[in-house]
């Protein structure tokens, strides 16, 4: 049998491509290698799948640092306004959350899942599951099909690539778009993990002392060896048995991970503020002032009523001070240390957990190679590309699922219109 579009991939972008392309009144296969679709999809926003984020356009593309500005042309044509409309018209109410985060009001990823799988099905698309395919097929400078692992070849005039990266590799996620791009003449950027844990060797990462200790409205900041910062994150992050962990830490992820090669390994300081509101000389004055009102207090049981108290010993073992100290005996230089110290908190970070164990996998089919207008190759005829297979990537809070939906919209409208032309 032979089809107008093939897409390889059911998640967020194939299915998205699916449905665009039938749209257009071709003829469409879905292929998935897993005995589910939209497996990623399902786990994504904890489960209760985020799927946009309402920012205005220009905001949103700044909360996409892996080659947003690619995206604009795609976005225009459907995005996160798009998007919300699409799911709302498949009768699935949304409701926003903090910074512009969309949800579905059921707070179930299943709603999402459903609503998407049957819209597929509703337009007539073609769905096999559980098909690995081996490769895409290429004849006389254009795609004519694709081959499974059975050895069974099925014709196509055009085929999207939409299998994603290679983070969370349950969900079917490992890899398989990158080896076809190359056979098509495709360069692909270097890959890495991005969204993804920080790990540190500090002594009070590997006594454990700090596991499990969260921290609120706190931001976090990424330097480099010439002590200028790269970026700061505020929000809030969490200390586990390896590293950093958490929103803001998972967003600075991408920048350890090029300073560290930037700089041939080692470490690079990232550094917290405990108290974003206050300046060093604020904070001193705040907490010598509270420490004078209880002056027979101990000042570590005066100063946990501002810091987190588990922090403590180690921010009095930097700055040189003693926990037993009362206000009179306080030496001001050491006090002034203290509030540096609170304000800028440092953790050597030596790394992340691997791209396996990311959310979002950076680098992908490089840019240079794809028309953003359409998601085509500029270097095979009939080949389209989509999702986290491309070199995109975001920070967690809706865009990358946004950035899957446009580009599998925009590839399955654009490759259903070459087919049938």
């Amino acid at each position: 049998m032979s089809y107008d579009v093939i897409v390889i991939g059911g998640g967020s972008a194939g299915l998205m491509a699916s449905i665009a392309a039938s749209e257009q009144g071709s003829k469409v296969l879905l292929l998935d290698k897993s005995d589910k679709l939209g497996r990623k999809l399902g786990i994504s926003g904890g489960g209760r799948c985020n799927v946009t984020n309402a920012k205005e356009l220009d905001e949103l593309i700044k909360h996409i640092p892996g080659n947003g500005r690619f995206l604009y042309s795609a976005l225009a044509t459907f995005g996160n306004q798009e998007i919300i409309r699409f799911f709302e018209n498949l009768g699935i109410a949304l409701k926003e959350e903090d910074n512009g985060r969309m949800f579905p009001v059921t707070d179930r990823a299943k709603t999402v899942v459903d609503a998407l799988v049957n819209q597929v099905r509703a337009h007539g698309v073609h769905i096999r599951e559980n098909v690995p395919v081996q490769e895409v097929l290429y004849k006389d400078g254009r795609t004519s099909g694709i081959r499974l692992t059975t050895g069974e070849t099925i014709s196509g005039k055009c085929i999207i690539v939409a299998v994603g990266g290679k983070s969370v590799p349950h969900t079917g996620s490992t890899g398989d778009g990158y080896a076809w791009a190359e056979q098509a003449g495709h360069t692909i950027t270097e890959l890495f993990p991005t969204e993804v844990p920080l790990t540190s060797k500090e002594s009070f990462i590997r006594s454990r002392e700090l596991q499990g200790l969260s921290l609120r409205d706190v931001t976090l900041s990424v330097w480099n060896s010439k002590g200028k910062k790269i970026i700061s994150h505020e929000g809030d992050m969490i200390f586990t048995h390896f590293g950093l962990s958490g929103p803001i830490a998972l967003r600075c992820s991408q920048f350890v991970v090029k300073q560290l090669k930037q700089s041939g390994g080692g470490t690079v300081c990232v550094t917290i503020d405990l108290m974003p509101k206050y300046s060093v000389d604020e904070f001193f004055a705040h907490t010598y002032s509270l420490a004078k009102q209880e002056n027979k207090k101990a000042i570590k049981n005066v100063l946990k009523s501002v810091l987190p108290e588990r922090l403590l010993p180690t921010m009095m073992s930097m700055s040189g001070l003693q926990e037993d100290l009362t206000y009179d005996n306080i030496p001001k230089l050491a006090w002034m240390k203290l509030a540096e110290v609170a304000k800028a908190f440092p953790v050597q970070v030596n790394g992340t957990l691997s791209i396996e164990e990311a959310f979002v996998t950076g680098g992908g089919v490089n840019l240079k190679e794809i028309d953003p207008r359409t998601m085509a190759s500029k270097l095979m005829n009939g080949l389209y590309f989509a999702g986290e297979v491309l070199d995109i990537h975001g920070y967690t809070g809706g865009y990358n699922i946004t950035a899957a939906f446009s580009t599998g919209y925009t590839a399955g409208k654009s490759a259903s219109e070459e087919a049938l032309n």
